[in-house]
């Protein structure tokens, strides 16, 4: 058995200065910039950019072209208001919007866009879920 965790996200890039300034827009500092990977610690874990040539190259595959896989990386507020914010945010850093935030069929208020590599990420408040003072998200027991 393995434990149940992810403690490193790592994003492919076309180029990786193109990415690091995406995110600094943001507000996102690195932790740890080495040649071919930038390192940003968030909450318990790290996300990674790595460009996709060098990556594919360290995961055993060098000459394999990597695309983005389909899957979401996600972000919870406590208020609609923030996630507007947080999608204007990204949206005038260079990001693609893909669904202006809106109410969710499933109760809450979500919104889509992709960082400069296509990466999808989703922007949401869910009235069901509450974040820690931090902005950790633990899930509600089950009933």
């Amino acid at each position: 058995m393995t434990p149940q965790r992810v403690t490193l996200i790592t994003l492919g890039v076309a180029d990786l200065s193109r990415s690091r300034a995406f995110y600094e827009t943001l507000g996102w500092q690195p932790s740890l910039a080495l040649e071919e990977v930038v390192f940003y610690q968030i909450h318990g874990a790290v996300l990674g950019l790595f460009g996709k040539s060098a990556l594919a190259k360290d995961q055993g595959r060098p000459g394999v072209e990597l695309g983005t896989g389909a899957m979401t990386l996600a972000q919870n507020f406590t208020t609609e208001p923030e996630v507007d914010t947080a999608w204007a945010a990204a949206v005038h850093a260079g990001a693609t919007p893909l669904k202006k935030p809106e109410k969710a069929f499933w109760g809450g208020y979500s919104g889509y866009y992709a960082d400069p590599d296509g990466h999808v990420w989703e922007v949401a408040m869910n009235p069901f879920w509450s974040l820690a003072e931090d902005g950790s998200l633990t899930l509600p027991e089950a009933e």
